[in-house]
């Protein structure tokens, strides 16, 4: 049994149609560039920013924004060298099954869930606030019980708050939904056109907010620590582990990689170039909205336009705020649901899930099944939970997956030395352990109760595992024969 755990998978060679229908060759490098922006830029710039430098690191945001970056940029060049190797749909679960075997490809898989899945949810629970914002500046009122979740985290256990269900966040995410259904020509151009507007839109909101930065919110810089996880540097390394959650997309290229013309040559495109355009943008965000009002002020669940209205000279750009926000994410909705089901359909042509979820549309070449078990997934947890609760876990398996490839590298490297490598991780010993290291660096912050959740959520995918992948694991089949 242990050495069918162990087992790895080395032919990743089949064909696309090897299962039915084929998914659609359709995304060149922009395309996959603006997958990679479009999961990336949303929940992060629009809603942790603010809250992360209020309770935790105040204007040295930025510097957590900047470890971060580092963090990804490590783990960004690792899934570079990987997907010219294993151009599959499966992103860290497929590197995973080549290097370190079935079970910890199914715990990376199972963890990818979280952070496409539950990121989702979260990421759409922002969007309510920004929507209903608009609203009110437009005169329009959705009444509370319609807008926010039932259940709220308050004293380290759930309560009650007596709202029915956050009924934007739901509508949201079926429209997305049935976008990506659809096909992935269609949702792929949606997030293009969404990805240039918000860029845009930001773009303009850190130009026009500039001149009206006061340098003397910035000081102290790094604020005098007042607690555990509260300012101080023990506050910036806490700021970073949330707004980690900010970066979290930026591989999701590599889950269309069988959907990428040239994956070999787009892939890394598209995830070091789209790394890269959002770091810059964050950064320039986190330092304008810090400089517009005191970083204390900035705990809300819009903070952008917080920090707006408290220039009244400001007035005009909350439209373009609101709107940017909304369209920032619900491109992150998008691709994550863009993401999640090609995740499902590579588990299921191993035959770790059931084969229904390896289906393809025959005539819309999408796994329609897993789109849709996706979106009302997403939208039932959106509907339900607050972006608190949400939030917890994403961070953590994501940093769990990014440790896996980063060794992973490292591994194929000396037990496949023969592979053809279009691009190669420069100095590979270095930059893998730095990026395995910067990742249990930033899980080190994590908090006790997001550990027994981890925990929990493991379980579950154990059971899972052994209930039904194990048994029917093709790996398994072709090595013994069953």
């Amino acid at each position: 049994m242990l050495k069918q755990l162990l087992a790895r998978k080395t032919d990743f060679s089949a064909a696309d149609n090897t299962h039915g229908v084929a998914l659609q060759r359709t995304l060149g490098p922009w395309g996959l560039t603006a997958l990679g922006i479009g999961a990336v830029i949303g929940g992060g710039i629009f809603v942790i920013t603010g809250q992360a430098a209020a309770e935790h690191a105040g204007p040295a945001i930025i510097l957590a924004f900047v470890i971060a970056a580092i963090c990804c940029s490590f783990t960004a060049l690792c899934y570079a060298e990987f997907a010219t190797l294993i151009p599959m749909s499966g992103s860290s679960y497929s590197y995973a099954y080549a290097t370190l075997g079935e079970l910890v490809a199914w715990f990376i898989g199972w963890n990818m869930v979280l952070e496409y899945g539950v990121s989702a949810s979260a990421v759409a629970v922002s969007w309510t606030g920004y929507f209903t914002s608009l609203l009110d500046n437009m005169g329009m009122h959705l009444p509370a019980i319609l807008t926010n979740a039932p259940l709220a985290y308050q004293d380290g256990h759930l309560v009650a708050t007596g709202a029915l269900f956050n009924l934007p966040a739901v509508a949201i995410v079926l429209l997305l939904t049935w976008l990506c259904y659809v096909g992935i020509r269609e949702s792929s151009g949606a997030n293009l056109a969404m990805v240039i507007l918000k860029v845009g839109l930001i773009v303009v909101v850190i130009v026009a907010g500039w001149q009206y930065v006061n340098p003397h919110y910035w000081e102290p810089f790094i604020p005098p620590q007042q607690g555990p996880e509260k300012y101080g540097w023990p506050g910036i390394m806490r700021a970073s582990t949330l707004v980690f959650f900010a970066y979290i997309g930026f591989e999701a290229t590599s889950t269309a990689a069988q959907e990428a013309k040239n994956p070999q040559r787009d892939l890394p495109i598209g995830t070091l170039v789209s790394l890269a355009i959002c770091t810059v943008l964050y950064i320039g965000m986190a330092a304008v909205i810090t400089g517009l009002l005191p970083y204390d002020q900035l705990g809300t669940s819009e903070p952008v336009v917080t920090a707006v209205k408290a220039h009244p000279e400001l007035g005009w750009l909350r439209w373009l705020v609101e709107i940017g926000a909304l369209i920032g994410l619900s491109s992150v909705v998008l691709v994550m649901i863009i993401a999640q089901p090609r995740i499902f359909m590579i588990m299921g042509n191993d035959g770790l899930l059931p084969p229904v979820f390896s289906k393809i549309h025959p005539r819309y070449k999408t796994p329609h099944i897993n789109t849709v078990i996706t979106g009302i997934g997403i939208a039932a947890l959106a509907a339900v939970f607050p972006l608190d609760v949400l939030g917890d876990l994403v961070s953590m398996g994501t940093l769990i997956a990014f440790v896996a490839v980063c060794a992973g590298v490292l591994i194929l490297r000396y037990t496949r030395p023969e592979l053809p490598r279009t691009f190669r991780v420069p100095w590979a010993p270095v930059t893998c352990t730095l990026g395995v290291l910067c990742c249990l660096g930033l899980l080190y912050w994590e908090n006790w109760y997001q550990w027994l959740l981890m925990g929990i959520w493991t379980l579950i995918g154990l059971a899972i595992y052994f209930g039904y992948g194990y048994r029917h694991s093709q790996l398994r089949r072709q090595k013994t024969g069953i």
